[in-house]
């Protein structure tokens, strides 16, 4: 027995695509929901963690789109790449950073969801993922203490591998960065690193340690580097004047982390470009009210010279994605 209510979703979804092929001009629905992680603060920097959907609005490339999906984030799944800069400059904070680091685990794997994971990456002039994503903070506190310095930095390469191995992992995706901001040896760019922190829909989180606090030592250009990776994904970006500041910031991150919204729209009516690279924005209604959000988002494009339903194709993220590392069949690897 045929079911009326599949021949009604069928009349209407054929009597859109005559509509579409009737009029060349009609920007195509693209079906693929788009999430995006949301953090709200008001004037005074306070983290206001009680809003509701009719709270934001949701632009794409500057078109309005309706939130289709909110949820308040104290309870959804957290996934979190921690990268701890080992170059010969951060040697020195290096004990600090570990122990800090340890604390900031115990804490964020024993009161969140009883599925958090955290995975450990180290980079120098390479990258290791210490280890995999575990919820053991243990383990992950023993791998920390046997950390020392070397000599090269290959942060973008390191933001890209945490990227890669966030992003088939469900719920909230998160790269936590401990750095001084330097990079010396890096195969991908700091474009490459933006790209696939939205690929994985991951927020960044950069901590940027000065072993040098004088202005003409320090890298100012690596530091304004992780200002743009953090504020294109959503994130911040913290300095720590000194060690026991880094505990501070940890505390931070977790209650960031625990007052989010997530949101999601399936793109409608978007006005298409050559570029796969949708722009984002979140509003608020009340204005005394600012949001932290990704910038965008790669998705539907128009081929050049192209400007009909007819002719828009979808760039799917595999299409976009740069070639894969190295399979992860070791508890430690070298992924550059």
């Amino acid at each position: 027995m045929i079911n009326p209510r599949s021949l009604t979703v069928a009349a209407l979804l054929g009597l859109s695509a005559l509509l579409m092929a009737q009029q060349p001009g009609v920007i195509k629905v693209d079906v693929n929901l788009v999430h995006i992680i949301a953090t709200v603060k008001n004037q005074a920097g306070e983290l206001v963690g009680n809003l509701e959907k009719g709270d934001f609005e949701i632009y794409d490339n500057d078109a309005r789109q309706e939130v289709a999906v909110f949820e308040h984030q104290t309870g959804q799944t957290l996934s979190v790449a921690l990268m701890i800069d080992t170059s010969g400059s951060t040697a020195k904070e290096l004990k600090y950073e570990a122990d800090a680091s340890s604390r900031f685990l115990s804490a964020l794997l024993d009161e969140g969801n009883a599925a958090d994971a955290v995975s450990l990456y180290t980079f120098n002039y390479q990258v290791r993922q210490e280890l995999g994503f575990t919820r053991d903070h243990r383990a992950l506190a023993a791998r920390l203490k046997l950390l020392h310095g070397q000599a090269g930095t290959a942060l973008y390469d390191a933001l890209v591998f945490g990227a890669r191995d966030l992003e088939p992992r469900d719920g909230r995706k998160v790269i936590v960065v401990v750095t001084d901001g330097g990079n010396t040896f890096s195969k991908f760019t700091i474009d490459d690193a933006l790209e696939a922190s939205h690929m994985a829909d991951a927020v960044i989180y950069s901590v940027v340690v000065m072993p040098i606090t004088n202005p003409a030592g320090r890298n100012t250009g690596g530091e304004h580097a992780l200002q743009i990776l953090a504020e294109r994904t959503g994130g911040k970006i913290f300095f720590p004047a000194s060690g026991p500041e880094l505990d501070k910031v940890f505390s931070q991150i977790i209650r960031e982390l625990r007052t989010q919204y997530l949101l999601g729209f399936y793109p409608k009516n978007v006005a298409l470009t050559k570029n796969p690279f949708h722009k984002l924005e979140i509003k608020l209604k009340n204005p005394d009210l600012r949001v932290s959000a990704r910038n965008g988002y790669y998705g539907e494009v128009e081929r050049a010279g192209l400007g009909s339903a007819e002719d828009r194709i979808s760039v799917s993220p595999d299409r976009q994605r740069k070639p894969a590392p190295p399979p992860q069949e070791q508890r430690k690897k070298k992924l550059y």
